[in-house]
């Protein structure tokens, strides 16, 4: 049997997570979708797409896909599903995992690979983090919940966009972009979302090209914009008053916890060294290590390296051959909370050939 693709739905609470399944459910795709809740709470899915409000912990939805409650844990959830539908007792092609308004999908995504039973049924396609426009300076500022979706996302959908100014969004995705600049951000209307925004983005395929977002890894003019609280910006968006907020009381990038930094190089690594500096960093700092992806110009290879974690852990696949005249060279990108960026530069320096 084909592995089962799963899709992670992450956002504060409020952002609009139930709004935007629905509408994945309601629309006539065809496709068998079983939606796993983290709790039916007051956002639950409409009773107007359940067939039954039952205490089963499965209901058969109108259009044929299926929702759950997890009443234990997500891996034995994960397992039921797997098994009903090899016995054919549920007939379903993808899941989608609806989290609380306060879960942090770290541990979620790790089910995916930590649980051998659930490695051999699943494949994690991606994880997707809606952001609620009117509300986010306020609860990317108060929340580390708020901070760390951002962090995972391999898609950011912005909703409620149309509440703000133009001058708030913007700030607001310049702050998303330094949080986490692989994952592409869209502003969507009432989870006005085409499907293929939402489903098989790659997004933990180790063989996914690197940049999901072309302009990913190309630095824009605030790569090396990094300065500290209180010292003078002119960037033409934050507009400081004397406090070093702007005028709409944001917090700019630097007072966030979750960051990302870009390692790059045209020397090869010795896989070794940097075998031996990444376990090293993974054990110390792994927790805060949100996700970290690259692709490695390695010594004693002919093809690219793609490497990829999340919190301490980490893989690697052998990528296509480099093209005769590319240049070979490595990119990283790290997504974590107050990861050390001098210690992480340097030790991937003398990882260096």
């Amino acid at each position: 049997m084909s592995l089962i693709p799963a899709t992670i739905l992450t956002g504060f609470l409020g952002s609009g997570k139930t709004t935007l399944l629905k509408r994945v459910l309601a629309e006539a795709h065809g496709q068998k979708i079983a939606v796993i809740e983290n709790e039916f709470g007051e956002e639950n899915i409409d009773s107007d797409i359940l067939v039954s409000d039952t205490n089963e912990q499965i209901i058969q939805m109108s259009n044929g896909c299926i929702c759950c409650t997890i009443r234990e844990d997500l891996r034995a959830t994960l397992r039921d599903l797997a098994e009903k539908k090899r016995k054919g007792e549920l007939d379903f092609e993808r899941v989608v995992i609806e989290t609380t308004g306060l879960a942090d999908p770290g541990p979620v995504a790790q089910t995916f690979f930590m649980d051998d039973e659930v490695a051999e049924s699943y494949l994690l396609d991606s994880i997707l983090t809606l952001v609620d426009a009117k509300h986010a300076a306020q609860q990317l500022n108060d929340r580390q919940e708020a901070r760390r979706q951002v962090g995972f996302a391999d898609q950011i959908f912005i909703s409620k966009a149309d509440l703000v100014s133009k001058e708030d969004l913007d700030s607001l995705m310049h702050r998303l972009k330094h949080m986490n600049p692989r994952a592409p951000q869209r502003a969507v209307h009432f989870g006005e979302v085409a499907l293929s925004e939402v489903f098989d983005l790659r997004g933990f395929n180790l063989n996914a090209k690197l940049d999901i977002d072309p302009d990913f890894l190309k630095e824009d003019e605030h790569e090396h914009h990094d300065h500290a609280a209180g010292e003078h910006c002119d960037h033409p968006s934050h507009g400081h008053d004397d406090h070093g907020h702007d005028k709409q009381g944001h917090h700019h990038h630097y007072d966030d916890d979750v960051k990302s930094f870009v390692f790059k190089s045209e020397r090869a690594f010795d896989p070794a060294k940097l075998e031996d500096f990444l376990g090293a960093i993974v054990n110390v700092y792994g927790p805060r290590m949100l996700r970290y992806k690259g692709v490695l110009h390695m010594l004693g290879t002919e093809r690219k390296v793609i490497f990829q974690g999340v919190h301490q852990l980490m893989g690697s696949d052998l990528g296509p051959a480099w093209a005769e005249g590319e240049v070979r060279n490595s990119k990283m990108v790290f997504i974590g909370i107050d990861l050390p960026k001098d210690i992480l530069l340097q030790g991937l320096e003398q990882s260096l050939v």
